[in-house]
């Protein structure tokens, strides 16, 4: 107080320094299988690598995590191996974060219930009896014809649609007329020969994409058959792409492309999508119906666009017509599917999980994988909610943080951030994002990672209260985390920097913990 009435009365007296902001904490994001002993080892040299740099805190991230119950045997092999890592540790004074929630990459949860994956629905499609079996009649047929545009890179001929060494894109599609709310089988063969570029399969609609599953298209391949699967949603006419966007080196042929209404192929059996067929009773007028196939091949938890449809079994009179309505999953990009969150036994298996990973771990901290949720708010089970996607998230994400309380919750920042994925018409969610973030007290630590938003997506978070940490590297130049430090240091509560690989590429740690720190 001396000094305030000194520095009134005294012009040119300095005010006191401000005491320099402390260095942010040095993370590492440490995703591997515990399940492995080698691994085990690993760590040890991983981690020494980071306690040597000066990182402290480690986001390990393990989805063996989801599954916890079902680990074991008579060795225990998982529960050893993570007492082990937890005496690394301690030994490098490292604190360890486990991430748990399998919220948006939901294949790990999915793995106890493959029924639980959010659904798209299918409605009044019909099926004819024959034979004691009914299948689906198409209603009406659809099929291509002549495309509707082809890019100057692509060569038709013969049936066969050839692209050589091509800058920029090289597609061809085929509008057509469908009926809302039915699921459509496309298939093609594809051939390359040391093509560099991404071969896709896109279904636009109203300027919306309804099919985002990658192809998995090597190279170098023959001809090889290739299948996705999408729902119409409430569209009438849609636009099938075959193509690539951008360039591309080597030669890519496509021919036999084709495009079917499709059956009864991954149906989800749950509360929340009921499978019904108008005027008739499961178990009475037809067999039950259950898809064995459904996120369960190669193992569980893992989902086919495409198998053999399943039969309605029933004693009804052949020629009898059947109205049947049920729902499927999306499988997004590499084999990603997105849990219904609300469906009450998904709650049942975070909460059961919430207490097994902080049981094993016993740490200060945890981090909530809610992250990329690309189908929700579509199946019954969200739908008699009556609530738009944000809220829904929202009340999801409160129940997490509550499972975790008295801890340190942390979670990535793209579902709640307006900057980044809490979007309205976000890939296949029914409804906007926004007010996800309500979801979030300010006691959550966020850890953001969208390099572009960053100007916008710190001061969001940091005018709510938060604490933040940034999530950097992201397997590009190390140098990028200095920019991203300039922008956070026009807020505050940014407490940590992350060193972020996706690619399991350590080899910058040493010089992004130096870059951090310059």
């Amino acid at each position: 107080m001396r000094y305030l009435l000194l520095s009134l009365l005294i012009p040119g007296l300095a005010a006191p320094a401000q005491e320099p902001k402390s260095p942010p904490d040095l993370w590492l994001y440490s995703p591997i299988n515990l399940q492995v002993d080698e691994n085990v080892g690993k760590i040890r040299e991983l981690w020494g690598r980071a306690a040597k740099a000066g990182y402290t805190k480690i986001l390990f991230a393990d989805s063996k995590m989801a599954k916890l119950g079902d680990l074991g045997g008579a060795e225990k092999r998982y529960f050893r191996n993570t007492e082990q890592v937890k005496k690394i540790a301690e030994e490098l004074k490292l604190e360890v974060v486990p991430a748990l929630f399998h919220i948006g990459y939901s294949n790990s949860m999915l793995w106890h219930d493959p029924n639980l994956a959010e659904g798209l629905p299918v409605k009044d499609a019909l099926f004819v009896v024959k034979g004691g079996e009914a299948r689906l009649e198409p209603d009406p047929a659809v099929a291509f014809a002549k495309p509707g545009f082809v890019d100057e890179t692509v060569t038709m001929e013969a049936g066969v649609a050839t692209v050589r060494d091509h800058a920029g894109n090289a597609r061809f599609n085929f509008p057509l007329k469908v009926t809302p709310y039915r699921c459509y089988h496309v298939s093609v063969k594809i051939k390359t020969e040391n093509y560099t570029g991404q071969p896709q399969i896109a279904a636009l609609a109203d300027g919306r994409s309804l099919q985002y599953e990658n192809l998995g298209v090597r190279k170098t391949q023959d001809w090889t058959e290739h299948h996705v699967v999408f729902n119409s949603l409430e569209h009438e006419k849609v636009t099938v792409y075959f193509g690539v966007w951008g360039g591309g080196k080597g030669t890519l042929q496509w021919k036999e492309w084709k495009i079917e209404e499709a059956g009864l192929v991954n149906v989800l059996r749950r509360p929340g999508t009921p499978f019904t067929v108008q005027g008739y009773t499961e178990g009475k007028d037809y067999e039950p119906v259950a898809d064995p196939l459904l996120g369960n091949k190669p193992y569980k938890g893992v989902y086919t666009a495409w198998h053999e449809p399943l039969p309605i079994k029933t004693k009804l009179p052949d020629g009898t017509k059947l109205r049947v309505s049920w729902y499927h999953p999306a499988i997004i990009h590499d084999g990603q599917v997105s849990a219904c969150i609300s469906e009450p036994r998904t709650m049942d298996l975070l909460r059961d999980e919430a207490r097994r990973v902080r049981e094993l771990w016993g740490t200060k901290g945890y981090m909530m994988s809610h992250d990329e949720f690309r189908t929700m708010n579509q199946d019954d089970a969200c739908r008699r909610r009556a609530l738009d996607a944000g809220p829904l998230l929202a009340d999801n994400a409160r129940e997490c943080v509550k499972l975790l309380a008295g801890s340190t919750v942390y979670v990535w920042n793209d579902m709640f951030d307006p900057f980044h994925n809490a979007v309205d018409k976000y890939y296949l969610v029914r409804g906007d994002f926004k007010g996800s973030w309500e979801g979030l007290d300010k006691d959550v630590v966020i850890v953001n990672w969208h390099f572009g938003a960053r100007e916008k997506s710190l001061p969001f978070f940091a005018d709510r209260g938060h604490r933040q940490v940034i999530a950097g590297y992201y397997d590009g130049p190390v140098a990028q985390v200095k920019e991203w430090l300039k922008s956070a240091a026009k807020v505050k509560g940014v407490a940590g920097v992350m060193y972020t690989t996706w690619q399991n590429d350590y080899s910058q740690l040493e010089a992004f913990a130096k870059a951090a720190r310059e």
